[in-house]
């Protein structure tokens, strides 16, 4: 299957570089190969011609319409944020590619629990090795390929199975999170209907899950709540040295961080944390 369209709003590395994701990879050619829901996909870009092939269940153009959320305005939404100060218009020229992907809402949860006080290779690795060990197998190109498993495929896992792959003490929070979702104490498919405060306090129910983590998965997953300001180091630098300018960075607590940003950016914040996040790590 391919699908093919002409876009200045898309970039590779942007995307697939910027944080929000992990299970895409970088081929010898530049372009990436990524495995998502029960596809495998490769993408790539000759001038302004996005192309992508690859193993898809069903329509392979709704499928990336949906997933790279194609349908947004990604060119307004630039325009937008760069209105605000000099700041933000520096990092969205730097990271003038990136789109916030409609990413699976239980492996988001579950690669951002995995995601806590760890580096993207590891986090590569141990996803990785979890779709290996219990999702369903994918052929494409003479390479095997994995999904994500889902909560049930995960039922029987014990936490020792869980920290054979790696996980270190994230072993139990996979644990206790995938029962929480088998036993329906969060309803995963309520929290869409749910205003983003609701929802926000309900994934902080789950093991694992705090402030930061929660407000990736709003961001990045089907969720999409473009009203959430994860902070991490790197956030907390970028704002800091920009708005900020307190001598000592650890001083700067996230309340302040929180307040400023509501101020600054309002209902695009998540959109703003993005271009900065990517644009002050990348020229670290």
């Amino acid at each position: 299957m391919e699908y093919r369209i002409k876009s200045d709003t898309f970039e590779l590395a942007d995307i697939f570089e910027c944080g929000q994701c992990f299970r895409w990879n970088k081929e010898e050619n530049g372009s990436y190969t990524g495995v998502f829901h029960k596809n495998v996909l490769n993408v790539d870009k000759k001038d302004d011609e996005v192309i992508f092939k690859g193993i898809c269940e069903g329509n392979i153009e709704k499928i990336c319409t949906n997933y790279f959320d194609l349908n947004r305005d990604y060119s307004k939404i630039k325009e937008e944020l760069s209105k605000i100060d000099d700041n933000l218009k520096t990092s969205v020229e730097y990271g003038k590619g990136i789109r916030i992907l409609n990413q699976d809402l239980w492996e988001t949860i579950i690669s951002f629990i995995i995601s806590a006080n760890n580096n993207i290779p590891r986090i590569k690795g141990i996803i990785e090795r979890l779709s290996k060990a219990y999702g369903n197998k994918i052929e494409y190109e003479g390479k095997e390929y994995y999904t994500f498993p889902t909560p049930e495929q995960l039922k029987n896992v014990s936490v020792q199975d869980f920290r054979s792959l790696g996980l270190g003490f994230r072993d139990i929070r996979l644990y206790e999170t995938t029962h929480m979702i088998l036993d329906k104490e969060v309803d995963l498919n309520g929290l869409s209907k749910m205003p983003t405060k609701k929802a926000r306090e309900e994934l902080l129910r789950l093991s694992g899950v705090g402030p930061k983590v929660a407000d990736c998965i709003l961001l990045f997953s089907t969720l999409k709540r473009f009203d959430v300001f994860p902070i991490d180091v790197w956030v907390r630098r970028v704002m800091n040295e920009l708005y900020i300018k307190n001598a000592d960075e650890n001083k700067v607590t996230k309340n302040e961080i929180q307040k400023l940003a509501n101020e600054k950016f309002g209902a695009m914040k998540g959109l703003a944390q993005q271009y900065l996040f990517y644009w002050k790590r990348e020229n670290a």
